[in-house]
Order: structure tokens, then sequence, then C-alpha cells
């Protein structure tokens, strides 16, 4: 034994070659913690003196090789100053460089997820040895920041400039295949003989077949690049990267390709200090802050389902009422996962719609080489659409997913009771009807509670679970498991009118509203409020959704809260519905949409709408700056946000901003309503509500925030 730590261990095999593995106690992954850091170092001065070691292979006994740094520990490292947080980095690094200068071979034997600081690891070994069964990458820049432990050093000396440039700015895990390719693995073998082959590969470099010394020496110096080609290659990644990320919402792709182009014509221990110091740069900017705590609150909300799954009851059938688009959507969501659903209808055309709906999306998934052909049938075979209720017998779960009317849901949601077994869950897909109000004709309204899915079903990846006055803990817990077995994220909220996305999302469009009444342009707005960072602006959105869906959602929320979402004028959504234009569905909206060469929908600016809002725009018709836009917006947004906190309807910010991003695509970069409001300061959010509080109720700061101010909290731990 050279080295035996909780995380890390080094011992002897034949031939004087040792394995270091990874392997942390009580752990699921492998990750870089500051634990598993202090042993690296510990496990590098052991080999430093270990005299009969002539080669290493690096391995790891989970099913993930290396999940990268520990992003739990990035909260309190980032709120340090720039210069600590490079000095900490440039401390890993220089165990990173020691143990990549060892006087012998070294392999990494990768045989699971090898990604930031995994992959990282792997390139200071001189080869890397993957199981098919494996990926590889680097993702840092999903989190505001971009590889630290050498990784823009290494990569862009290994596979080169542009390569790297394009394994950096997008994140995205590499498939063996797409890894072999591009020279990041050395060879790609079979699961079962990745050590062997590592233990091979060790031995050739050790009796001179294999010149390690060369590759190591690579790595070392600068890239092998004249002056000319690395502008051509670092202005060509510049036009590819910032074509699909905005540096001004995202900029750590544009950091990150502003420290390769400093350090690749230096050497590699110049070249860690460029990156050091621009990863610190990166790691102080408000995204890293949001994207980080937006990882953390997705771990968090999946935490929570987990927690709520406990009191379960298993699933091996599930149901679902009411054909159609969403029906179908649902069928295939279940399907595609293993679990059997029945899918019913009244009419055999809304059958051959949901099946139609389903199929698609199978189709596209064979096109696209996601799945084969068999897999899609296999699929499809799960599916079992039928006109009658004779195999619900033994079903476990039913999702009601029949036409937004309390009526024909009453209706429907009683006969279907009194045909299951009596422990199984009844669930709504309503957006909007009160949960306590469906029970009201069920004989087990324990068993009912709300399941809401956001279409299309298979993109949304939000499910609200929503709780009723009489739902059952079991109920709750068996609809979360379902949700979660779905592939889908469960949030779980208590009973109101729009219960928790839409009840926030119909304040921010009233403000459209309003802006527009005032005399705001809708295409001006659309597009500040993309430039903000939503991915649609009001107007595009509420055409995707259909002004019907929208003026009947309005007047649901107007009943439920109208201090502050009940209108006294005729609104622009309102007039352009009643103008028969619905949005999307049929062509015309705010915009008018004609399908583009792939038969996609695409909006266009239409003078008829400029006629139409005449009728509901004042006479004194005002101009608005891009700020004023975003303000009176994003007040009313984030304050009805509060507002469920405070009534309860949402449990923790967390929830509630992990909701908003992926249930109305709340800008990510922005981490969420509760995240921003910190950004921007409790005092200074307060301010703008009071500035605006003229405007009416929806404007005016909530209690919360009145009191969080003054005591000087924030949502989310300062940093």
């Amino acid at each position: 034994m050279v080295y035996q730590g909780n995380r890390i261990s080094v011992t002897m095999l034949d031939d004087g070659i040792a394995n270091m593995q990874f392997n942390a106690e009580n752990e699921s992954v492998n990750k870089f913690d500051a634990e598993t850091n202090k042993q690296f170092s510990e496990a590098v001065s052991a080999l430093e003196k270990a005299d009969d070691v002539k080669g290493l292979i690096v391995t790891s006994n989970k099913g993930v090789f290396i999940a990268g740094a520990d992003i739990t520990e990035f909260v309190g490292y980032f709120k340090q100053e720039e210069s600590e947080i490079t000095k900490w980095i440039l401390d890993i690094n220089a165990i990173f460089n020691r143990f990549e200068d060892l006087p012998f071979p070294k392999v990494a034997a990768i045989n699971g997820a090898a990604l930031g600081g995994g992959c990282e690891m792997t390139l200071v070994c001189e080869y890397r040895v993957m199981s098919d069964k494996a990926q590889i990458g680097l993702p840092e820049t999903q989190l505001g920041i971009f590889p630290g432990f050498g990784g823009t050093v290494r990569t862009t000396r290994v596979i080169g400039v542009d390569n790297a440039l394009e394994l950096i700015a997008t994140g995205q895990p590499q498939k063996p295949e797409d890894a072999l390719k591009v020279g990041l693995v050395d060879a790609v073998v079979a699961a079962d003989d990745l050590q062997n082959a590592a233990v091979e590969l060790v031995k050739k470099c050790i009796s001179g077949e294999f010149d390690w010394k060369a590759k190591r020496e690579e790595k070392l110096q600068p890239v092998k690049l004249n002056a000319l080609e690395q502008s051509m290659a670092i202005n060509s990644a510049k036009g590819a990267i910032f074509a699909k990320a905005n540096p001004k919402q995202y900029p750590a792709p544009a950091i990150a390709i502003d420290v390769i182009e400093k350090h690749i014509s230096m050497t590699r221990d110049d070249a860690l200090k460029v990156e050091a110091a621009g990863f610190a740069k990166a790691a102080k900017t408000p995204q890293a802050e949001s994207l980080v705590g937006l990882f953390l609150n997705d771990q968090a909300v999946k935490k929570l389902a987990k927690t709520h799954s406990k009191q379960a009851h298993d699933i091996n059938e599930a149901a679902v009422l009411g054909a159609g688009i969403m029906g179908g959507g649902i069928a295939y969501q279940s399907a595609s996962k293993g679990l059997p659903i029945i899918m019913k209808d009244i009419k055999a055309a809304q059958l051959d719609l949901g099946m139609g709906e389903a199929t698609d999306i199978l189709s596209k998934m064979v096109q696209r080489g996601k799945i084969t052909p068999a897999q899609m049938g296999e699929t499809l075979s799960r599916i079992r659409p039928t006109l009658n209720y004779g195999d619900f017998g033994e079903t476990d779960i039913v999702i009601e997913a029949v036409v937004e009317n309390p009526k024909v849901k009453h209706a429907v949601l009683k006969e279907v009771e009194g045909l299951v077994k009596d422990n199984c869950i009844l669930a709504s897909n309503t957006s909007t009807i009160s949960i306590t109000h469906l029970a009201e004709v069920l004989e087990r309204p324990e068993n009912f509670v709300g399941m809401h899915f956001f279409n299309p079903v298979h993109r949304m990846p939000l499910v609200e679970v929503i709780r009723g006055e009489k739902s059952s803990e079991e109920a709750i817990a068996t609809t979360v498991a379902l949700a979660s077995r779905m592939g889908k994220v469960p949030v779980v909220v208590n009973d109101c009118p729009g219960f928790l996305v839409n009840r926030v999302l119909f304040p921010y469009f009233g403000a459209f509203d309003l802006l527009l009444k005032q005399g705001a342009d809708f295409v001006k707005v659309d597009k500040v409020m993309e430039k903000f960072g939503w991915p649609m602006g009001p107007a595009y959105l509420i055409d995707v959704v259909g002004l019907d869906t929208g003026v009947h959602g309005s007047e649901v929320m107007a009943e439920g809260f109208p201090d502050r979402m009940k209108p006294d004028y005729k609104g622009a959504i309102k007039q352009l519905f009643e103008n028969n234009r619905l949005g999307q569905k049929n062509g015309v909206g705010f915009y008018k949409y004609e399908k583009d060469k792939r038969g996609k929908p695409q909006k266009i600016a239409d003078d008829a709408t400029y006629e139409l809002l005449k009728a509901t725009t004042d006479s004194d018709k005002q101009e608005f700056d891009d700020q004023t836009i975003i303000d009176r917006m994003m007040l009313a947004f984030c304050n009805e946000t509060v507002r469920c906190l405070e009534d309860n309807i949402v449990s923790t910010p967390s929830e509630a901003d992990m909701a908003m991003i992926m249930g109305v695509g709340f800008p990510p970069f922005r981490g969420g309503p509760c995240r921003y409001i910190d950004q921007v300061g409790l005092d200074n959010y307060l301010a703008l509500c009071e500035k605006y509080a003229y405007l009416g109720k929806a404007y005016e700061a909530p209690q919360k925030i009145r009191d969080m101010a003054a005591a000087g909290e924030t949502f989310y731990p300062k940093a």
C-alpha cells in the first residue's frame, strides 16, 4: 500500500504498476471536495517518495469516474475576493502539476462520467483509455464559470484550440466515439476490458514502445500554431460561440476565449496563472452566482421530491383521460420511461390525435438518431388507446386531462372514481381550476390531487403537484413519485387560483397590457424583454400559449385576486381575442405567422394589430425607455412570486425560482425571481415598488419584502 485515505488509495499491482483509485466512502460519486484535494496532495507526496513505481493507472470504483469539483463548496469560495479565488485555484493546480510531473507514465481508466475536474484529472495523465459506456466533458460554462484545474491549458495543447473552445464553450459531454475522434482520449474499449487495457498501455510506455515523455512535453509547451493560425482559430471560435450565447448574459465563454487567446503562446505554469485569474473573474460575476445557485436549487428541489415520495404506493400502470395533444404528450412521457399507460377518450379521432402526437415525437427522435425504430415501437406498445373503462380496474393512478371546464371535469372524475380500486390516485391536469373545488364531487377526496403538466409535455421539465384541502400525504407522495419516474421535476404547491406558475404569470401579462394601454409598442416590449433574457417576449409568449387560453386564465385570476388582477379597462389581449386573433392556433395574434421552409411558424409584425389596438390605447400615449419596461414587467412578476411565498402556496425560494425557470422560461442566468430581487438589492427593489405603486396593487411591495428590507435579510445567504 503506497497510500490509504477514505477518498483515494494507491496500491501496487504487478510489474511496478501502481493503481490510484478514487473511492469516496459514504458518497454516491467521487468529486474534488476539500478533503479529496487534501488526500490527492498526500497521495502525490507518497508517490514522489516511492522509488519502486514504474507506471500508474488512475481508476474509480464508483459508477461515475469523477463528477468534478464539489459545487456545494463553490458558494463559500466565490464569496472571497478575486485574489483569494485565484490563490485557491493555483494551490489546487500545484497538486495537479506535481502529479503530472511524476517521473513515470500515467494512464487514466475512464469507467464512467469524467466531468469538469474529473476530465481535468485525466488530462494530467499522458494517456486516457475510455469505456464505451463512459462520457467526458467540461460543463463548467453551464455554471457561469469555465475549467480552472488546467482544463483550458491542457485541452488546447491536446486536442487543438478549435476543438478545445467548442468543448469548453458548449459544456456538452462527449460520447466515447466523439472523444476519440478529436483526441481527447486515446482508446475506447469495452467496460470489462478497461483496467487491463490501461495496464497494457502503461507497460508499453515503460518498455519504450510509446513515447510518453513526448506526450507530456506537448502539454508543458505553448500551442504549436503561428500567430496567424492562432488568430484565425480564436476569431472563428468567437463568431460561432457568440452567435449561440450572448456574452452579456453568459460571460463565461467569452472570458474563457480571452484566457485561451492570452495563454496559448505560454508554457504550462504561466498559462495556468492566466487561467486562474480568468476563472476568478468569471466566479465573481452575478451570472456565476445565479447559475451555481440554480444548480444547488435543482438539487434541493429533487431532494424534496425524494422526501415527498417516501409515502408513495407502487405504480405499475397509469392512465390518462382525454387524448389529443396533451393526453398524447402525457402518454408518451410515461411510456418513454417504461411505465405502461392507458389512454382513454370518448372519440376515436381524439385517440388517433393522441397516438399521433406520441408517434410524431418518437419519429423525430428516430430521425435524429436518438432511438432506433425498434425502440420507438417498444415505447408505442406501452400505450393502450381505448374508448371504454374496461381496463381501469387495476390502474394505480389516473391523470384527467379533459377540457378546462369544471362541469366536464366534475362529471369525468366522478365517473372514473366509481370504476377504479379504492386506493387509486386521481390527478387533474388542470392549469387554473381549484383542486379543492374539483374534489367536491368525489367520495374519496383524499385520493385526489392536481398534476399540472406544461405544454409541450416532452420538453417542459416542470410538473406542479397541487395539494387540495383534503389531499392525503399518500396521494401527494404517489403523484410526486410518478412525476419523477416520468423524468419530470415535481414541485408541490398548495391550492389557489392558477396555483404557482400561472398565478405569477398573469400579473406579468397584466403589466404588459397596461404598458400597451399607455402607448408602448408590443414589438419593442418583446425585444426589450428578450434582451433581458426571456426566450420570448410577452406578445410572442401569449401568441404561443393562445389568446383564448390567456383570456380564460385572466378571468379566473381576476375572480381569485380582484385587487390586483382585475383591470378596469379592456386590454390588448382581450381586444385581439374578440377579433378572433388566437395566436399561433389560427395564424394571427399580436403577430401573424407564416411557415418557413422547414414548416415552422415565423412571426411577422402585423399592421392590422396596430389598427385593432388603437381602440384600447390611451389618447395621450407615452414613450417608455428599456429600463422602465423591464422594471414594470418584472415588478409585477416578482411581487406575485413573493406573495405566493407569503401565502404558503410554495414553501421555499428555491422551489419558486426553479418553477419559474422550468415553467415559463425565466432567464436562467438571473437565477429566478427571488435571486433576481437579491441581486437588485432589497432596498433598491423596495424603492422601485414605491416608485410604481401608483399603477396599482400588483406593483406595491408585498409585506414580506418590506420586512426583509427592514431586517437586512435576503432570500439567499449574502455574498
